[in-house]
């Protein structure tokens, strides 16, 4: 079985100089190794050592991190709801409804929560590197799974992964991905040689499956690396000279000798990059922004030393040890043993006393250590109510809200490019796919917020009205204003009792050569509850406590502006505040003299 050898000793070149050599200059003094800088972020961030000296014996690892990293977690995340799809045609806007409600159901099926999930707490490194998989929901791609790249610039060089199968998964994949048959089964066979042992003579016995590492090699290569014994579309049409974008699935097998064996389970040439970064604070000449965890490896470190230093002092201070200048007392009595009520002699004129072990400089570390505390709280944006702690004693609850307000501030900023990169996903790779789903008719049931079952209410009564209105026309009756402002109303009440639940049905087709779009709708994402309720409060009570007052005060030039100008700096939509509730029509025409038909047809 000829293998071209040129990837396997590629692969394996970049891939040890990725994880052992020196890495790339920054500036300075400093250089950045993108293997090194990934591992020591898992490892700090789930509160090991990074390094295994400091491992020996037992030592505290006090993690700052983890809570710090929740707050940043909580506060940049997006709903799925945020995703909000509309069709951007005036004569089909109305069909938005569906695309919306379609989107939420499919987002759902294809777990896109998890996958912004995975966004957002993927920054921690610094960077976060996702892959299109067609049809499905793209995949974020874990540091630890990176083989090697550009540790530059991740997307201007050669991106290999790596994946660990079990003889089940590589079957399944490749049966999936069209790899190579033939190759894949070979695979499979040295994978289960290895993995039986000999348990006696003449005997053998089985070990679990043995993990088959699989390398995904995306990158610009030589046009001869894509021949293939026995392959007619490749062989003699190939210049040397000549490179081009090619997809390369290897992996390695013993030989009895135990050197390595390259086997190439799939090869071919790729049209685009289906690889996505995105950084939040780039560092120029390094392929990984400044990772959340990265800006706290010193708190980390310097609150570990001062930790470890306090567990030492709790050590000695536990310690009981007594001093004599009495030569021969140990001697005479053995004091390892020595029970409650137990009467020791010494000689006279001679002492013994209790040598005072209590740790003077306790303290100081204890201090140390919450100051680096408070530092990386405040370098990673978390407060004490972020974090569910309280405040200290006497703190002011304006001074408070005040406070964790300009923390937030820069998790919004940070929302925000999260937001941009998702919608960047969408347009270029999802959009595309969700359409095709759409159009193949599908029928669910969701739920209704008030303002969708106003809005559809609306939509339904105007409908049916003008319809049951055409109809009394032909009949010889014209309904006058009143009657059919009368008859809407009745029509969308009945619609309304209905419920919130209704079923939504799109036609296979109805969204042919629509235009569909997307906007990720962050505005408002992180509302502070208690303080927006607090404003409400004041306005409502002002509003209550002379409501005619009110009323004749908004006439002034100038004071409902004023108004609309506090509400929307209150973090609040004033267009809330300007609908006013419409009061039923009094008419005295009976309602069924109008033969107003209360059965709402299928939405």
């Amino acid at each position: 079985m000829a293998e071209t050898k040129d990837i396997f000793t590629y692969v394996e070149r970049e891939k040890t100089n990725y994880e052992s050599g020196p890495g790339v200059p920054v500036a300075g003094d400093w250089n950045f190794v993108m293997f090194k800088h990934c591992e020591r972020t898992m490892l700090m961030r789930n509160g090991q050592f990074p390094d295994t000296q400091t491992e020996l014996g037992v030592k505290p690892n006090k993690n700052i991190i983890l809570p710090i990293l929740e707050v940043a977690h909580r506060s940049q995340d997006l709903n799925v709801k945020d995703i909000e799809v509309y069709v951007d045609d005036d004569g089909n806007y109305h069909l938005s409804l569906l695309a919306r409600k379609f989107h939420n159901k499919w987002a759902l099926d294809n777990h896109v929560d998890t996958f912004i999930d995975e966004v957002v707490e993927g920054l921690d490194y610094g960077f976060v590197l996702v892959k299109n998989v067609n049809e499905s929901k793209p995949e974020v791609i874990q540091p630890q799974q990176i083989a090697f790249c550009n540790q530059t610039d991740i997307l201007s060089g050669t991106i290999a992964l790596k994946h660990q199968y079990s003889i089940d998964q590589l079957l399944d994949v490749a049966e999936e991905t069209g790899w190579y048959k033939d190759e894949v089964n070979y695979v499979i066979s040295k994978a289960r040689e290895e993995q039986e042992v000999s348990a006696a003579p003449g005997q053998k016995a089985e070990v679990p499956d043995k993990s088959i590492e699989v390398y995904e090699v995306h990158g610009t290569f030589p046009e001869t690396w894509l021949s293939k014994d026995g392959d007619d579309k490749y062989n003699g049409e190939l210049n040397g000279d000549k490179y081009s974008k090619q997809l390369h699935i290897i992996t390695f097998t013993k030989n009895k000798d135990g050197s390595k064996a390259g086997t190439c389970l799939f090869k071919g040439p790729e049209s685009e990059s289906i690889f996505k970064v995105l950084i939040i604070d780039p560092i120029f000449g390094r392929a990984a922004g400044r990772g959340r965890v990265e800006e706290l490896f010193e708190a980390q470190v310097w609150t570990n030393f001062n930790m470890i230093n306090m567990e030492e002092m709790l050590k000695n201070a536990s310690k009981v040890v007594h001093i004599t200048d009495d030569d021969n007392f140990t001697k005479r009595q053995n004091t390892k043993n020595v029970k409650s009520g137990t009467f020791l002699t010494k000689e006279k004129n001679t002492t013994v006393d209790q040598l005072n072990t209590q740790p003077i400089n306790f303290n100081l570390f204890d201090r140390a250590a919450n100051e680096w505390d408070q530092f990386a709280r405040t370098t990673g944006s978390a407060q004490d109510t972020q974090l569910g702690v309280t405040p200290a004693s006497g703190t002011p609850l304006g001074t408070t809200q005040i406070v964790t307000a300009q923390g937030v501030g820069r998790h919004e900023r940070n929302r925000g490019k999260i937001a941009s990169f998702i919608g960047e996903i969408y347009r270029d790779w999802v959009m595309g796919y969700l359409v095709k789903e759409m159009n193949k008719g599908d029928k669910w049931m969701d739920e209704l917020d008030a303002d969708e079952l106003k809005w559809v209410a609306e939509k339904v009564s105007t409908k049916q009205s003008n319809k049951r209105i055409k109809e009394l026309v032909l009949s010889g009756k014209m309904p006058t204003p009143e009657e059919q402002q009368m008859m809407i109303e009745v029509i969308k009440e009945g619609f309304k009792k209905g419920g919130k639940n209704r079923f939504f049905e799109i036609m296979k087709g109805e969204f042919k050569d629509l235009p569909l779009k997307v906007k990720i709708n962050v505005a408002g994402k992180q509302k502070d509850l208690s303080r927006m309720a607090d404003k409400l409060t004041n306005i409502f009570m002002a509003v209550f406590r002379n409501p005619q007052g009110f009323i004749q005060t908004m006439q002034i030039p100038g004071a409902q502006k004023a108004f609309n100008q506090m509400i929307e700096a209150s973090g609040m939509n004033q267009f809330d505040f300007t609908e006013m509730p419409e009061m039923p029509v009094v008419s005295p025409i009976q309602p069924n003299n109008l033969e107003v038909n209360n059965n709402i047809p299928k939405q």
